[in-house]
């Protein structure tokens, strides 16, 4: 066992330093995404008990992150990429700041804070896809989102847990307000903290070059496909664990406590998937993500009570990073093969699929905000899952069909760099 821990240690040693510090910058930061996917969902839950606040929260983040990538692209001219990422933290810990200070949770304040938040997500998406398709290369992506899915998936163990019981521990004396500012105190510091490793790091930005483009080859418009189809689930599946909690679990003690039931299980599989699994495997990983979603979108609509809920989160646990570990890397070899053949940069192309995700998101948590309007909050959270899971259900021939075309183009694409080669330097094909 020792041996193996050490070969595995080893193993992340022998990677790029960018690689190392970009892991270590993620793995830092990772300690408060809890905190930003879940509590803050928990928060506007408590204060408003309205679970349309909530998902109008979860719109104008989505908003703000559009708009965020098409301003870090023309500030990827002016700043280095380091700035902008660490501006992407530290912007969440000031959103968390704004809605602690809000006196009521009305619309607009709700709005404010969204919208930053979003801002947050922005910066640090944009730079961090960049990064980490400047870092890794196809043959060791997976290992890279298999290491990054067992931290994650390891804090998600400790945090949910930690933070529950200290809210709900304060909310006992009366002062959840306080419990919320005291983590939101911490989640800036630990900001502090990622942003500091990410200045230890080499990195460097984009190539300057054109980044908005509205017409592409036929092949990237199979993964923007994909991407609303994946932004479908996304626009909803942020907050609806906390609601589902708050509304059938009652409290954030609970909350935490079903977040972590089963983590380290998933932390270790995941590991040793992304580890042992390479490009041929990731329609498999993709496929059984899809199928455990569903199967947890069900159980949650026909149980709809505590069990239900604690289920439903066990199968999360699993089928969300089974999901990021294969989407991750298939989007990146799109673009690396794209990049060659369209002679484009590739953060035009990163650009462009948040569009796509940000369709899919607004599809997804308008459909829970119809089912509650015409109907009920219940039935919103009860039916929208199954709804968004099954229609997520067709990805996997999407998936299929763009690994397929992918493998043809990435052939012809080095039989001509083959030809020009042999153009160039005849004498070589001779030999």
């Amino acid at each position: 066992m020792i041996h193996k821990l050490k070969s595995e240690i080893a193993h992340f040693k022998a990677q790029s330093h960018n690689f190392k510090v970009l892991t270590l910058t993620n793995l830092i930061y990772s300690i408060v995404l809890p905190v930003i996917d879940i509590f803050v969902a928990a928060y506007v839950m408590r204060s408003s008990n309205d679970p349309v606040k909530v998902v109008v929260y979860q719109l104008t983040i989505y908003t703000g992150i559009p708009l965020t990538f098409l301003i870090n692209g023309w500030l990827l001219n002016r700043f280095p990429i380091k700035v902008l990422y660490s501006l992407g933290m530290v912007l969440s810990a000031i959103s968390m700041m704004i809605m602690m200070s809000l006196t009521t949770l009305d619309i607009t304040g709700i709005g404010i804070a969204g919208i930053v938040m979003g801002m947050s997500f922005g910066f640090y998406w944009a730079n961090r896809d960049f990064l980490a398709l400047a870092t890794t290369n196809d043959g060791n992506r997976n290992y890279y989102y298999g290491l990054e899915t067992f931290f994650y998936t390891i804090i998600a163990v400790v945090i949910p847990v930690m933070i529950g019981w200290f809210i709900e521990g304060l909310a006992g004396t009366g002062d959840a307000k306080l419990a919320y500012k005291i983590v939101t105190g911490i989640v800036f510091v630990i900001t502090l903290a990622a942003s500091v490793m990410c200045f230890t790091g080499r990195f460097t930005n984009p190539i300057s070059k054109k980044f908005i483009y509205f017409k592409f080859d036929p092949y990237w418009y199979r993964l923007m496909f994909l991407a609303v189809l994946k932004g479908l689930v996304q626009g909803f599946l942020v907050t609806a664990p906390a609601m589902l909690i708050m509304l059938l679990l009652g409290k954030e003690g609970a909350l935490g406590t079903a977040q972590s039931v089963g983590a380290v299980f998933a932390a270790i599989l995941m590991y040793i998937i992304g580890r042992k699994t390479g490009p041929q495997h990731r329609i498999y990983v993709f496929g059984t993500g899809l199928v455990l979603f569903t199967i947890a979108a069900l159980i949650n609509g026909i149980l709809f009570n505590e069990t239900g809920v604690i289920l439903f989160m066990l199968f999360l646990l699993l089928a969300k990073p089974l999901l990021d570990l294969a989407y991750f890397p298939i989007q990146f070899s799109v673009i690396d093969i794209l990049t060659k053949k369209e002679k484009r940069s590739e953060f035009a192309y990163i650009l462009n699929h948040e569009a796509g995700l940000y369709i899919g998101r607004l599809t997804g948590a308008g459909t829970f905000l119809l089912l509650a309007y015409y109907f009920s909050n219940e039935v919103a959270l009860r039916y929208a899952i199954i709804i968004v899971a099954v229609l997520q259900l067709s990805s996997y021939w999407v998936a299929r069909g763009i690994i397929k075309k992918g493998k043809i183009m990435n052939e012809g694409l080095e039989l001509g760099e083959k030809s020009l080669a042999e153009t160039v330097n005849p004498s070589h094909s001779i030999a």
